[in-house]
């Protein structure tokens, strides 16, 4: 469904007055000012409907049907389409959620379709509403805006992703036993929300540096230094994020680690144990053969001897293993 239209003419916003159409030609005649509209996760036919009224090539009106397409830019006769993933960060359930938005740049007109729940549209026509001058230089205004919000995004959730992995580095080396699954869950649920990231910024880096340099239809040639300062913001966003996938990697590594001591150390005590008690075992079973020619066999003493045997070599094997550190 639409969820706003207006016009932009000289960093102003303007109510639409009649039709979309009327509107967009009264635009192009006056060649000042352009129609903003926005939809949210719009039905084939709402979509038919804005192709019609904007004349858009089938295969963009397909791009703005179809959710869940990796960032993009393609280029038509009458539309630039940029397609970019907005993210969202739970702290509390430590999980990303990414949505979408498909961005349409005419002559005189821009189409923002967003797909999912995020407030990065809201945002950023309060942005050019307060930020009018900004507004003067055309439909290609939105994009950046867009872009620029939808990274800096990139840039606060994955700050926020360094400080939660900081905290559960902790954890791995002071978590008590008995919580190694929870631990290497959590490792691997991290793994999965700087995935979500990676897969947001790493297709996005060539439709920035292709918008930051000259050519590209409906960008004026002022505009890319805005477009540079973009794709500047998101290297260092994919950058945090791959320093992100490496540390948890570190972490797992660690933890698996920890994990194999952990394990050593408990053969080590079970074979110790193992091994005092098969000395009392061992002899228990000799003196137990059905012979008459055994060892102090009839002596009256014999038996307690026997059993003196056993805590005398299960004591020394004891302190052995002490001393060894096997217990």
């Amino acid at each position: 469904m639409i969820i706003d239209r207006a016009i932009y003419r000289d960093g102003r916003r303007i109510p639409v007055p009649g039709d979309l159409a009327d509107a967009l030609r009264g635009l192009r005649a006056a060649d000042e000012g352009f129609l903003w509209v926005g939809l949210a996760d719009p039905t084939e036919d709402e979509v038919a409907w804005l192709a019609s009224r904007f004349a858009l090539h089938p295969l963009a009106a397909e791009d703005a049907q179809q959710p869940h397409q990796r960032p993009k830019m393609e280029e038509y006769s009458d539309v630039l389409v940029t397609v970019v993933r907005p993210l969202s960060y739970d702290r509390e359930q430590a999980v990303v959620t990414s949505s979408e938005v498909v961005v349409f740049v005419g002559d005189s007109f821009v189409v923002a379709v967003r797909h999912g729940d995020t407030r990065v549209l809201a945002g950023v026509r309060s942005r050019l509403q307060e930020a009018g001058g900004l507004a003067r230089h055309g439909p290609v205004t939105v994009l950046y805006a867009i872009c620029d919000a939808v990274v800096d995004d990139y840039l606060d959730i994955a700050a926020n992703l360094q400080v939660d992995l900081e905290e559960l580095q902790g954890q791995v080396f002071s978590s008590a036993r008995g919580d190694d699954a929870r631990l290497s869950e959590t490792i691997y649920s991290f793994k999965r929300q700087v995935l979500e990231i990676r897969r947001a910024t790493g297709p996005l880096t060539g439709p920035m540096a292709r918008l930051s340099d000259s050519g590209v239809p409906f960008v004026p040639a002022d505009s890319s230094a805005y477009f540079r300062s973009v794709a500047g913001h998101l290297a260092r966003a994919d950058g945090v994020a791959e320093n992100l996938d490496g540390l948890l990697s570190d972490i797992l590594t660690a933890h698996l680690t920890q994990v194999g001591v952990q394990q050593n150390d408990d053969m080590r005590k079970i074979s110790a144990w193992a091994a005092m008690a098969a000395v009392p075992t061992l002899i228990a079973g000799v003196y137990g053969m059905n012979f008459d020619h055994m060892p102090e066999l009839h002596q009256i003493w014999g038996y307690p001897a026997a059993l003196g045997l056993m805590a005398v070599v299960v004591l020394g094997l004891y302190v052995l293993f002490k001393r060894r550190h096997w217990l």
